[in-house]
C-alpha cells in the first residue's frame, strides 16, 4: 500500500504544470488584466501576472520593463507618461485571439486591439495588437510576459 501511495504522490508532483492550470482558457488572464486597466481596479490587474519574472515592451518610454515587478513599474511609467502628455480616460478594446499557441505549461496569444483615450481634451485612437506570454500554474494560467505593437496614434473618428 505504500509503494502505490508514493507511486501516485511522485506521479502527481512530477506530473507537468501545464496539468496543473485550473482553466484551459488562456485567455481568462489576458481579459482579466486588460478589464483591471480599464476599470481602474489594479488588484486585479496585477493578480492576472505570474509571480516570477515578468517582461513588459509598451511604446511610451523606457518601453521595457523586467522582473517581479515589471507590472507594477510599467503601471507607475504609464500613469507618469499620462500626466505628463495630458493623457485620460485611457480604455483598450479588445477581440477575439487572431493565434493561440499552447505547448504544454506554456502559451502564446495574440488578440486585436484598441486603445482609446484623450489628450488634452481630443479623442484619440491607436489600434494596434497585444502578443502575450502566459504560463500554466497551480492556479490556471497567468501572464509572464507581454507587448504592445500598434499603428501611430490619431484623432478618433
Amino acid at each position: 500500500m505504500r509503494k502505490v501511495i508514493f507511486a501516485l504522490l511522485v506521479s502527481v508532483l512530477t506530473a507537468p504544470s501545464g496539468l496543473l492550470a485550473a482553466t484551459p482558457d488562456v485567455t481568462v488572464p489576458i481579459h482579466q488584466f486588460i478589464d483591471g486597466f480599464n476599470q481602474g481596479d489594479t488588484k486585479s490587474a496585477y493578480a492576472a501576472y505570474s509571480t516570477g519574472a515578468i517582461s513588459i515592451v509598451d511604446e511610451f518610454a523606457p518601453h521595457r520593463w523586467l522582473g517581479p515587478h515589471a507590472a507594477q513599474n510599467w503601471a507607475a511609467d504609464y500613469d507618469k507618461h499620462a500626466k505628463a502628455t495630458g493623457v485620460s480616460d485611457g480604455l483598450v478594446k479588445y477581440g477575439a485571439p487572431t493565434r493561440t499557441e499552447i505547448e504544454g505549461d506554456a502559451a502564446y496569444v495574440i488578440i486585436p486591439t484598441t486603445y482609446l483615450y484623450k489628450e488634452r481634451g481630443q479623442p484619440m485612437a491607436e489600434e494596434g495588437q497585444m502578443t502575450f506570454v502566459l504560463h500554466a500554474e497551480a492556479g490556471g494560467w497567468k501572464v509572464q510576459g507581454w507587448t504592445w505593437s500598434g499603428v501611430k496614434p490619431h484623432a478618433a473618428k
